[in-house]
């Protein structure tokens, strides 16, 4: 199908033609400007995440200050999760048609105005809408601060800013951890927002004071596009809810999460089916079909819930431990120059034959991360953590770009009509992966603490000499407080009973770590394999003789 395209083409010099429609052009720039975009990428894309990840990081702290519940903690999460995924259906289409700075104005202009909403009313549901606002905006500054990042530098390097660019996002997880106790330390959630705020209109005005160069426009949308975002933006939202309270409310004690799920499965078939038999599909479900494309799916998602053994496995231990964003500080600090490596090393290496060592080498440093916590104990603290976090931040950082490289190879291979597809599929399993890591690995932490608490509490026999001497311990700690001495041994049993379950805690993490390093190492085995038979096919059809070669002297010398 021919493109209509809205406004007149300018003329452009052959290397200043944008990629896409959608996408900048790439004219000259003087040394200035281009340091201009390449600090207005960096402050865009962390704008995107950073607001959320400062809730994450604070989440017990805000639960405290604005009186939620944990099932009410897990909905700012999802809230942000649902329009984040869900905007990329049509995020790719508008800024086709209408453009990308319109894109990001609206994006970041209402991120910023709901923030400042927030700090006057400060209810949980505007705390949710707000999060919903920085989903959408989440979704136009990873794009922004890519495409920024693109003007930087001439376009003989846009492979290595591409790189650049898509990683610059995953800096905001371990700066939220190294700046929040600066901003909750008065002990007010107010402080927190200001900030969230003020970067928000930070970002905002960087965008429309330095405007990206002009692109082309295109007539993107069909009428049956927005029926197919209607039935899978429900769909994904609903998946989302599933994943984000079902460690929560617990999977088989909540019926409505199972209604939920049939709901989403049957939505999602319905704009399976539409997309399949459309003309012009806003997703290309045949080659979503196809075997490269679910490897890739499969490969995606299994890298994003790699990643959740920092995320969900160490974070977890070390509030389990007592430790909270004070003393995690230097952990992220050395977390956060380890996403800086990861991403510098994959845009240093770049290039064609590189991607896939570079991916694979991210799935060793993330499994051997993994494997070298398998062994924790109570006594450890987050500067036991280091070697092992640089490790898995450095496969963080590095995966990223070369699987964004992978995709957009595959897809340019088949017409720019599959790029939404990527877009929404990459988006989808990045963010599904880090929901289902994060529900996976705590559903096996919980089921294996009751195991181990059962087993640790069973053995607490009091005629045992070893936990009468541990009781007597305990009981004295009491002495000063209590003078009841029936009272003071029943604190200090409980006492005791609550340092079982800690460690039940520990060894329940470990059992994670365990099975986050397995799994990488399984997933190494599972791409290395794919690899050798992909070589060997293309060996065997070189040796193979084509149908279209001549006869071979004998054969045409034979008689008929």
């Amino acid at each position: 199908m021919m493109s209509q395209y809205l406004k007149p083409i300018p003329d452009w010099e052959e290397h200043e033609k944008p990629t896409l429609p959608g996408s900048a052009s790439m004219p000259w720039h003087p040394p200035h400007r281009r340091a201009a975009y390449a600090l207005v990428s960096v402050l865009v894309a962390i704008t995107g995440g950073l607001g959320t990840a400062l809730v994450t990081a604070n989440l017990p702290f805000l639960q405290g200050q604005l009186g939620l519940t944990p099932v009410q903690g897990t909905w700012l999460v999802a809230s942000y999760v649902m329009v984040n995924v869900t905007a990329n259906l049509l995020a790719f289409k508008f800024r086709q048609q209408y453009g990308i700075r319109l894109f990001a104005e609206i994006g970041l202009g209402l991120y910023a105005a709901l923030a400042l909403l927030h700090l006057a009313v400060g209810s949980f549901e505007t705390t949710v809408l707000l999060r919903a606002a920085s989903g959408f905006a989440g979704a136009a500054c990873s794009t922004l601060g890519t495409l920024y990042m693109l003007q930087s530098l001439p376009r003989r390097y846009t492979g290595n800013l591409l790189v650049i660019g898509v990683g610059l996002s995953q800096l905001a997880v371990p700066l939220a951890w190294v700046v929040s106790p600066s901003l909750v330390g008065t002990g007010q959630w107010h402080l927190l927002y200001f900030f969230e705020a003020g970067l928000a209109l930070c970002a905002f005005a960087a965008v429309v004071l330095l405007k990206l160069p002009p692109g082309v426009q295109i007539k993107a949308f069909e009428p049956l596009d927005f029926l197919t975002f209607a039935l899978l933006a429900p769909a994904v939202g609903l998946l989302v809810v599933v994943l984000a309270q079902g460690y929560v409310r617990w999977w088989t004690d909540t019926p409505w999460l199972g209604w939920a799920l049939v709901a989403s499965i049957t939505l999602a078939t319905a704009a399976f089916v539409i997309e399949h038999y459309r003309r012009n599909p806003l997703l290309q479900v045949r080659w979503l079909a196809s075997l490269p494309v679910l490897h890739f799916i499969v490969g995606a998602f299994l890298l994003r819930f790699l990643t959740t053994e920092q995320s969900y496995g160490v974070v977890g231990l070390m509030r389990t431990l007592g430790m909270g964003p004070d003393q995690m500080r230097p952990l992220f600090a050395v977390i956060l120059a380890g996403v800086v490596t990861g991403i510098a090393a994959s845009s240093l290496t770049f290039g064609p034959k590189r991607l896939i060592p570079q991916v694979l080498m991210a799935i060793l440093l993330l499994g051997s991360a993994a494997l070298l916590d398998q062994h924790r104990t109570s006594l450890d603290r987050p500067h036991d953590f280091y070697v092992s976090q640089f490790l898995a931040s450095v496969g963080s950082g590095m995966f990223m770009g070369p699987l964004i490289m992978l995709g957009i190879t595959a897809v340019l291979k088949q017409g720019v009509d599959h790029m939404i597809t990527f877009l929404v599929t990459l988006s989808i399993t990045q963010t599904l992966g880090g929901l289902a890591g994060s529900a996976v690995l705590g559903t096996v932490q919980l089921h294996r603490e009751q195991l181990y608490s059962s087993a640790l509490v069973s053995q607490l026999d009091p005629a045992d000499p070893v936990v009468a001497q541990r009781l007597r311990l305990q009981q004295q700690l009491y002495a000063a407080q209590i003078t009841d001495p029936v009272q003071r041994s029943a604190q200090g049993t409980a006492q005791l009973a609550q340092i079982a379950r800690r460690e039940a805690n520990v060894r329940g993490f470990n059992d994670v770590f365990t099975l986050s390093g397995w799994l990488a190492l399984g997933f190494l085995g599972w791409l290395l394999s794919l690899q050798v038979w992909i070589a060997a096919m293309k060996q065997w059809r070189k040796r193979r003789p084509s149908p279209s070669s001549p006869a071979a002297p004998d054969a045409a010398a034979a008689p008929r």
